[in-house]
């Protein structure tokens, strides 16, 4: 949990940390800095909105704790997670590039019709995104337990790294493209995606949501026992210790879905994760490739009229 909590906040923080400090760059840059604070104002309010999102999700989720529906609500957040962090990878990857033109032009329009209000709910909305994102995905790694997410050294650790690397951006030291940055992290968000997608399929397996062909496909538990627990009764059943501890395997669990006794609809749902994102990637690729060449072969056509028109007028 703790790396999976280190991992998402990080992304998330330097997101939101990126675009502000996009904006404010962009206001200094345009000789209008007494609209930073207006700036820090959004943030500032989207924090807090954000901490009153996560006080409100922890309320229903007792609730449902209370009404014996949790393991329902946990099941629907894992794999509404799942969705969210594989957009998220992939809608950074296409707009990545463009981020800061798109702001840059939304903050011309401000400062032209002097909107501080404007100012003030943009910087809000791209805070609170990233606010509530967090909370959501906190509420999957830790079966409902956003308390303990937050106050875990993951997360503290990954709002420190992400303000490192912001301030190491912006100071001109950070060599490294926000294309190639946002690609590794968005492979190891990949990663935590498919793990809690298929930690939700195991789930439903569990309450007899879906059943399964083959319960149970391997059993390596005296391997890597998933959990501490499965480790005593291994050892107690068995009157042999496992080779690895279980506290390995809730760390394995939480980063790569690891199960010691998957069935096969988990094991066909974790790589079939993993070649439908490949064949999505290849198929973009492509398509962006496509476009390129398309590209360049209007431009040369472009070039050829222009030399043309060129020598007639010469003639």
């Amino acid at each position: 949990m703790e790396l999976q909590a280190l991992l998402i906040t990080f992304r998330e923080t330097l997101e939101a940390l990126l675009i502000l400090g996009i904006i404010i760059t962009f206001l200094k840059r345009m000789n209008h800095p007494e609209y930073t604070k207006y700036v820090w104002l959004g943030a500032s309010l989207a924090l807090l909105a954000s901490l009153g999102v996560a006080f409100v999700f922890q309320v229903v989720l007792t609730s449902f704790s209370m009404m014996a529906s949790q393991i329902y609500l946990k099941i629907s957040i894992m794999l509404i997670s799942s969705m969210l962090l594989t957009h998220m990878v992939f809608w950074m990857a296409k707009n990545s590039r463009d981020m800061k033109g798109k702001l840059e032009g939304k903050l011309k329009a401000y400062i032209t019709a002097g909107s501080v209000i404007g100012m003030v709910i943009h910087s809000f909305l791209v805070i609170l995104r990233e606010g509530v994102e967090t909370v959501f995905f906190f509420a999957a790694i830790t079966g409902g337990n956003i308390q303990l997410a937050l106050q875990s050294w993951g997360a503290l650790a990954g709002i420190i790294i992400a303000s490192a690397v912001s301030y190491f951006f912006f100071k001109g030291t950070m060599r490294i493209s926000l294309k190639t940055f946002f690609r590794i992290t968005g492979a190891m968000i990949i990663v935590i995606a498919a793990g809690l997608l298929v930690q939700g399929v195991g789930m439903m397996q569990d309450v007899g949501i879906i059943g399964s062909v083959m319960p149970q496909v391997y059993d390596v538990t005296w391997l890597l026992p998933e959990h501490p627990t499965d480790y005593t009764q291994y050892l107690r059943d068995t009157g042999t210790a496992p080779l690895i501890s279980g506290d390995v395997g809730i760390f394995f669990t939480a980063l790569l879905g690891y199960a010691a006794t998957p069935s096969l609809e988990e094991i066909l749902v974790y790589f079939g994760y993993f070649a439908g994102i490949f064949l999505l990637l290849w198929t973009r690729n492509q398509s962006s490739q496509k476009k390129q060449v398309d590209n360049k072969k209007s431009q040369v056509v472009e070039d050829a009229k222009v030399v043309h028109s060129k020598k007639v007028v010469n003639v």
